[in-house]
């Protein structure tokens, strides 16, 4: 390798050596080298962050140069790796940090270690005493990098929870958002089916005055206007039926109310593996319906954490936002319900109110030709009272019951 005999500056530094062919690429010069490692040394650093942070050198670049200069693959640090965890039995965290090593593969009777200095002799008698094997590979990865790996990985029990950890809690994270995406949506339904209500309410309205004016007035059955409004009211209230006919068909096949709840709750499974319940139970004092109880458990769970051993504030932030995504996931739930009552109840008030006037109209003008009018808002509006109440009734208990974490 030419360029550790033509720097001969630069050499004089062991740090900078590795770092040589920097200059060979045109990527620093011999002062910028030579600066970085006085820097470093000052400040009892690694030259590596120094050229990172401060020279903007890319990481790849150095993995490539450290590369080329111990003569063997880098690795870069990815904590959705498998690391194997029987490799990681029995290993200390801070001797590894001291010695700068790490188990990343293990491919059949091979073990791929990553190293600060694959070279190292200390390091390669380390790891033979550490993990068994019938051959070891030694791989070149940066300081920085190397830390995340003893950090992520050793900071709970082999097997357990082990370096993937907030990988799976942003997949859990996922999947409550996409759990809550469909409830947006289904809420979506809901509103469109109490607009299409709206419009047959207006429908129904404009046939009950037509009707009024042509009883009321001699000449109303023959007033083009007021048949223009009654077949105003029909095209309507046909409208709204169809739109309110399509949710309600759509609805069908919609998960439907015990569903929901119980596809919620398999969306808080993490809970079981990131939460130690067990330590956190808190005492609960709602009526005992499932969404009220994922509720309640939830408010154990936002502050009160317990890892073991400690891991570092940001394993312990993901934990946090899991749980406050949960909570927004019991209140995405919540919200459906609502808006499924709240829809059951326009429907309920809509068909009482066309029912009564159905019977008024009945009542003050008795039976004639029109009376057809009024027998369609009574049927009508029965129809549409107890298709609410239908809406309504199974939710009943679950808005009854708020939980603490809610309020």
């Amino acid at each position: 390798m030419t360029y550790k005999t033509t720097h001969n500056e630069v050499k004089e530094g062991q740090q900078a050596e590795r770092f040589l062919i920097l200059m060979d690429w045109g990527v620093l010069t011999n002062d910028e080298l030579r600066q970085a490692e006085q820097a470093a040394v000052a400040r009892g650093i690694d030259i590596e962050r120094v050229l990172i942070h401060e020279y903007g050198v890319p990481k790849g670049t150095l993995l490539a140069a450290l590369s080329e200069y111990f003569k063997c693959p880098f690795v870069e640090y990815d904590e959705r790796m498998p690391i194997p965890p029987g490799c990681l039995t029995g290993l200390d965290g801070e001797r590894l940090s001291i010695s700068l090593w790490f188990p990343i593969i293990h491919d059949g009777t091979t073990v791929i270690i990553a190293a600060h200095d694959p070279q190292d002799r200390r390091v390669q008698d380390e790891v033979r005493q550490s993990i068994k094997a019938e051959q070891y590979e030694f791989w070149v990865a940066l300081e920085e990098d190397l830390q995340w790996f003893i950090q992520d990985f050793l900071h709970a029990k082999p097997g357990s929870l082990i370096g993937t950890e907030r990988t799976g809690l942003a997949f859990w994270r996922n999947t409550m958002a996409h759990w809550r995406t469909r409830l947006a949506c289904y809420r979506n339904d809901l509103a469109k089916g109490r607009t299409d209500l709206a419009i047959l309410r207006w429908g129904l309205g404009l046939i009950t005055l037509s009707d009024v004016l042509m009883q009321t007035h001699p000449a109303g059955a023959a007033n083009p206007l007021t048949w223009l409004m009654m077949a105003a009211g029909v095209s309507l209230g046909v409208f709204g039926l169809s739109g309110y006919l399509t949710v309600r068909r759509t609805r069908m096949r919609t998960p439907g109310h015990q569903t929901l709840i119980e596809v919620t709750a398999a969306t808080l499974q993490f809970l079981d593996a990131y939460h130690y319940l067990d330590q956190c139970a808190i005492a609960s004092s709602t009526k005992g319906t499932m969404l009220a109880r994922l509720g309640d458990c939830l408010g154990g769970h936002c502050t009160i954490l317990f890892p073991s051993p400690a891991s570092r504030e940001r394993t312990h932030l993901a934990r946090e936002r899991n749980v406050l995504a949960a909570q927004r996931t019991v209140a995405a739930c919540y919200r459906t319900i609502y808006a499924r009552a709240r829809t059951g109840l326009a429907f309920i008030r809509t068909g009482v109110s066309f029912t009564m006037v159905g019977f008024g109209l009945m009542h003050y003008f008795g039976f004639s030709f029109l009376t057809a009018f009024d027998a369609l808002l009574i049927v009508a509006g029965v129809l549409m009272a107890m298709d609410g109440f239908l809406w309504y009734l199974p939710v009943r208990k679950e808005q009854a019951e708020i939980p603490r974490c809610m309020g």
